[in-house]
């Protein structure tokens, strides 16, 4: 049985912990930590969720969340196949809120840094020029020790701080009203959702894997997420459908049932609410960004 890395604990002498992590898959369970996290994905394909958003993922994608954020990268199916021979590979960094101490609250030099923890409670998915050179930061800390990696920390911190490739993932105002003990029912739902995703799902199911009524579910569900049951389930197949238009030589139609939609004028419908844009128009885009 293949088993994903887990992460480290913040040891008591250390300001922060950085890993390279090499594995079958990312770590599959929807989690929350009390630590912030810098995460840079080298390798490996799939759906991450943050807060109330999910999106797909691949190659460095990075993102920066703050302490008690949501978040899960699952990668795709087939990356839990026994059989298969893919792996992932990322850069993690976790640090606690006495990174800094009472200064970064109270000097004027670390305003920039306050702003910036203060931002990553949402989480700020990190692109264009200020990924690129962030990769090189990081794959250079992990190598560094000691008062070093400290200068190396803070200064990518700076970087991040003082970046305008940086925008928020989760909705204003999300909060995070899961509790610790909540952990293993979202676990639940999230698994069973994005392994069942291409076929009919019934509330009931769903709600049963929670031990729960259908409207107890209901009710729950849209207090933790800030968005009913059917939007998610929605917004994972859109998710799948995005992956499948960017990576797979298909036509639209077999997208549609891909990704779970019964037909192809409500995908179209669902895609273009949430997206802006026709799938076709979705793709055509993409196509051309890579030209």
């Amino acid at each position: 049985m293949k088993q994903a890395l887990e992460k480290s604990r913040i040891p008591v002498n250390k300001a922060f912990v950085v890993k390279e992590l090499i594995a079958p898959y990312f770590d599959n369970h929807w989690h929350f930590h009390q630590e912030y996290q810098l995460f840079l994905v080298l390798e490996g394909k799939g759906t991450r969720f943050i807060g109330d958003q999910m999106k797909p993922f691949r190659e460095y994608d990075m993102v920066f969340t703050g302490p008690n954020l949501p978040h899960l990268w699952r990668n795709d199916a087939v990356y839990f196949d026994k059989e298969s021979d893919l792996k992932t590979h990322g850069i993690v960094v976790y640090f606690g809120e006495d990174l800094l101490g009472s200064a970064v609250h109270e000097k004027e030099e670390l305003e920039l840094i306050k702003t910036l923890f203060h931002k990553s409670l949402r989480g700020l998915e990190i692109t264009g020029e200020t990924n690129l050179i962030l990769r090189s930061k990081l794959k250079e800390l992990v190598s560094k020790s000691g008062f070093e990696s400290f200068l190396l920390l803070l200064d990518i911190l700076r970087t991040i701080a003082t970046s305008s490739d940086c925008a928020p993932i989760a909705q204003a105002g999300y909060i995070n009203n899961n509790k610790e003990s909540e952990k293993d029912r979202m676990r639940k739902v999230y698994e069973y959702v994005t392994e069942n995703f291409q076929k009919k799902i019934q509330l009931q199911e769903v709600a049963s894997l929670a031990n729960m009524t259908e409207s107890a579910f209901s009710r729950y569900f849209k207090s933790r997420m800030n968005k009913p049951f059917s939007e998610f389930l929605s917004d994972v197949r859109i998710s799948n459908a995005c992956k499948l238009l960017h990576e797979a030589d298909i036509n639209i139609s077999q997208v549609c049932y891909d990704s779970g939609f019964n037909t192809l004028s409500n995908f179209n419908k669902q895609f273009k609410e949430r997206m802006g844009v026709s799938p076709l128009v979705y793709r055509r885009d993409y196509q051309r960004t890579l030209e």
